[in-house]
């Protein structure tokens, strides 16, 4: 099949394919003799196993280990849990900062009055930080416009 058929038999775009394959994931395709890309449902069932992984968030390199660990049938499978526990583990790290910038936004939002004075804590916070350094908690900031801040907010990592 040509790569629009096999772009749409994967879920994916032919742009991605083309992608997955200057990178390494797929290996480059047969091209018939007018220069055409041709794909086997083997290369569709791959780009389908590299689509589920992407959408479980794994990186462009955990997914080539993952492909290589699919593909050797030898592979003691304690290698590809020990992948997917270190992936839980980032996605745990990530949760934990996106949690924290939504506690730091929601306090911000709550000591907005939102009102028609120009006084304003969320861009007061955001002029308020250096290059290079990530935004402080609300705990760890001057209290603003007289209101002292809660230190509920769950601290970012610095």
């Amino acid at each position: 099949m040509n790569i629009g058929e096999a772009a749409k038999a994967a879920g994916i775009s032919a742009k991605m394919i083309r992608h997955y394959e200057s990178v390494g994931l797929i290996a480059a395709a047969g091209r018939t003799e007018a220069g055409y890309r041709q794909y086997s449902d083997v290369d569709v069932h791959t780009l389908r196993f590299i689509r589920h992984a992407r959408d479980l968030g794994f990186s462009i390199a955990e997914i080539g280990e993952l492909v290589s660990l699919w593909h050797d049938r030898g592979r003691p499978s304690r290698q590809v849990k020990a992948l997917a526990a270190a992936h839980i583990q980032a996605l745990d790290d990530k949760a934990r900062e996106l949690l924290a910038m939504k506690a730091t936004l929601e306090h911000l939002v709550h000591c907005c009055r939102g009102d028609d004075r120009p006084e304003c804590p969320i861009l007061e916070n955001l002029a308020s930080q250096s290059p290079g350094n990530e935004p402080a908690t609300p705990a760890q900031r001057v209290p603003l416009a007289g209101k002292a801040m809660s230190s509920k907010a769950p601290k970012q990592r610095m």
